[in-house]
């Protein structure tokens, strides 16, 4: 880690200028496509100020090492998992920072199959860093750089496939969509025409200018789910920058959030077939309950998308995601989708004429607080396992799961504590039948982390 760069094998992240610099990237980008094998890589973007910046660095990279890059501008990240396989491609460096703050930027990295890398995959990468293996080429060999005009089309078509288009236009419904000036606008507004609503975007500009935090939390919300009920539509969608995340609101106004989404996902894809579920270890019970009614196992994962789609893979999944509203449809593509999120949701409302808000009233749902610390800068592997002892001797009640992190589970509630991959932080998420107990339950363990007085439960 140099500045605020955090290097890791989900990828890079860090704040431009204070870590993250061109020739950073350029190295991250050459050291990828080092390992590639013998195609183009695509590269793409979310919507970042520094984006245009950061394309330059990746592209010389890219072509320095020999490889023909296919660039295809401000892109969802989904749609980069599509064309990965679609354009028959090497691999793909998405240029995001995901939800982080305006000064942040990164890269992600693909497989050939449109998923994003293994860990193995990713160590291999800082591997070849570290040892400067970039394998740059001769004059005569260097790799060219072709721009795909139509990035969306496959991805649109492969969505609207698995949804009752005919149905949603009828409904003839009305959708906000809160594209944060991000990659998604372009997608979201195009899904929305095909499915026949009326739509309001904000923030369709992919420039970066961000309206509000780009995190599509319940607080960085709080004026979207204003203007859903002022429009009278029938439901909001709200976006991350790079469109792999999806908050919720109802006609209400009411913020629904990124668990639902998830959840509301589950909700109609099971009614339709029956099959297992994979879920973090972060993630709700809500979706959980939800598979448990239709008799479908559910299988958790430590946190990461990765985790996630390999155990889809293994399982046979019909559907799998993270918390964060992040939804993944097999039919569509292994990457966490927004527009899945909406087209499911969507095609929900229009099988059941019910408004929202009474569909997630029939949810199972309680309640979840989600809180951060900053990450111990001088605690080692070792003073973290002592940790994790100590919290799972004071609750020997709980059943413990060690796989990422640490998390306890009791009947009625669970608690999950982790060190982010992305982040200099350590997330603590509870839940519990209601918020006094969820936020008890968290704090309880984060004066754990903090080196707080011990408490018992």
């Amino acid at each position: 880690m140099s500045g605020t760069r955090i290097a890791s094998v989900s990828g890079l992240r860090g704040v431009v200028g204070d870590g993250l610099d061109p020739a950073v990237v350029v190295e991250f980008a050459a050291a990828y496509a080092a390992g590639c094998e013998p195609g183009p890589i695509v590269v793409g973007h979310d919507g970042r100020v520094s984006a245009p910046v950061f394309v330059n660095a990746v592209l010389a990279g890219v072509t320095a090492t020999g490889r023909d890059a296919l660039l295809v501008g401000a892109t969802a990240t989904p749609t980069i998992g599509r064309l990965v396989r679609d354009q028959h491609a090497a691999g793909a460096i998405q240029i995001s920072a995901s939800h982080n703050p305006p000064r942040y930027n990164g890269l992600k990295f693909f497989q050939p199959e449109g998923m994003v890398l293994s860990p193995a995959q990713g160590r291999a990468v800082l591997d070849r860093l570290e040892r400067r293996a970039f394998g740059w080429a001769a004059w005569d060999s260097l790799g060219r750089v072709r721009t795909l005009e139509d990035p969306d089309n496959v991805h649109l078509n492969q969505v609207l496939k698995i949804v009752d288009v005919d149905a949603i236009r009828q409904r003839k419904l009305s959708v906000v969509l809160d594209a944060c000036h991000g990659a998604g606008g372009r997608m979201g507004a195009a899904l929305l025409r095909a499915l026949g609503c009326r739509t309001v975007v904000l923030g369709g500009n992919a420039d970066g200018r961000y309206d509000h935090p780009p995190e599509p939390t319940e607080a960085n919300l709080r004026g979207f789910a204003a203007i859903v009920p002022a429009t009278g539509a029938h439901v909001g969608f709200a976006q991350d920058p790079d469109a792999d995340r999806l908050a919720i609101v109802d006609e209400t106004g009411r913020y629904i959030g990124e668990e639902l989404t998830l959840a509301l996902a589950a909700q109609h894809r099971l009614a339709q077939v029956r099959g297992p579920v994979v879920l973090n270890l972060s993630t709700s019970r809500v979706t959980e309950e939800i598979a448990k009614r239709f008799g479908c196992p559910v299988h958790r994962t430590p946190v990461g998308e990765i985790h996630v789609v390999e155990r889809m893979r293994a399982e046979g999944a019909v559907l799998g995601g993270e918390g964060n509203g992040g939804v993944i449809d097999p039919r569509v593509g292994f990457v966490r989708d927004s527009f899945v999120g909406m087209a499911l949701v969507l095609d929900l409302l229009a099988q059941s004429e019910t408004p929202l808000s009474a569909l997630v009233d029939q949810l199972p749902v309680p309640a979840m607080v989600k809180d951060q610390y900053p990450l111990p800068n001088k605690q080692g592997s070792a003073d973290v396992s002592a940790l994790w002892d100590r919290i799972v001797a004071a609750n020997p009640e709980a059943g413990a799961d060690r796989r990422d992190g640490l998390r306890l589970d009791w009947p009625d509630r669970w608690v999950h504590v982790r060190a982010s991959n992305t982040e200099p932080i350590v997330r603590v998420i509870a839940e519990a039948p209601d918020p006094a107990a969820a936020r008890a339950l968290a704090a309880r363990i984060g004066r754990w982390v903090t080196g707080g007085p011990e408490v018992t439960p």
